[in-house]
């Protein structure tokens, strides 16, 4: 029964991942830690893995539909990718599954999952359809400028906070990179900006996801039953990206998201 419900689980999380560009880590690693009792350090080494197979399916249907402003995800992969190899070192070096280091892990994910929360808030507020309706025209004239930031060091700067935190917790390539993204390419339209967050994810989450299993922090047949879920949710999610209630979905998961931030930090 559970495997069912693990296949269930991928897709309903693939499904949001598509339509919102929210991660799977900060709804993922949640529910595998609450719902099914998954030790902390086994959900985020899967979720990792998970993250990547599913976003690389998002990817290449992102990717065909001309979404995915590839110097974008390169600029954030040259910070985030060298930041996720030293927090790897980091953690084989206090044990992954010590009790520092699942203190470590639970309290960190606890404050991104709250970050996320935030996060995804702010892009409800600040980033409402009506405002995507007006800003149209002026990002559309300026579309040879919409993939230069703000300063040339600002991906690579929040690329590498976003990596220690995906490695560390399975969390923040999605709503938290969403809103880099928003902030450091504001003349990037939404529908690119979902894609390049999504194939940025894909490198991040491979390597960190292959670093926690070399330490042994995956369960690959739980990560197979999530994948059956995950990659028709993630392709029906990326298709369906333009007639979603978005500000809805995104209060709902805000909600959601600083319920579980706050139980971990208490835990």
């Amino acid at each position: 029964m559970h495997e069912l419900a693990f296949v269930f689980a991928g897709f309903a999380v693939g499904l949001i991942v598509g339509l919102t560009g929210v991660g799977g880590g900060s709804l993922m690693t949640p529910v595998l830690i609450f719902f099914f009792g998954v030790k902390p350090h086994l959900a985020i080494g899967t979720d990792l893995l998970f993250a990547a197979f599913t976003k690389m399916g998002g990817t290449v249907s992102m990717a065909r539909q001309r979404l995915v402003p590839w110097r974008v995800v390169g600029q954030l992969c040259a910070g985030s990718i060298p930041a996720a190899l030293l927090a790897l070192w980091v953690l084989k070096t206090l044990g992954p599954a010590s009790g520092l280091a699942q203190r470590v892990m639970t309290t960190t994910l606890g404050f991104a999952l709250l970050l996320t929360a935030a996060a995804t808030l702010y892009k409800v507020v600040a980033f409402s359809r009506e405002r995507q309706a007006a800003d149209h025209a002026r990002r559309a004239a300026n579309a040879a400028l919409a993939t230069r930031p703000r300063h040339w060091s600002l991906p690579v700067l929040l690329g590498a906070v976003i990596g220690t935190l995906v490695t560390f917790t399975s969390v923040g390539a999605g709503a938290i990179g969403v809103t880099v993204l928003l902030l450091v390419y504001p003349l990037l339209p939404l529908p690119r900006v979902i894609g390049a967050d999504i194939a940025y994810a894909v490198p991040l989450t491979l390597v960190a996801g292959l670093g926690h299993a070399s330490l042994g922090s995956v369960d690959w047949p739980l990560l197979a039953q999530l994948l059956a879920g995950s990659l028709p949710g993630i392709w029906l999610g990326s298709r369906l990206v333009t007639r979603t209630p978005e500000r809805l979905i995104r209060s709902i998961l805000s909600a959601l998201l600083a319920w579980a931030g706050a139980k971990l930090i208490l835990i």
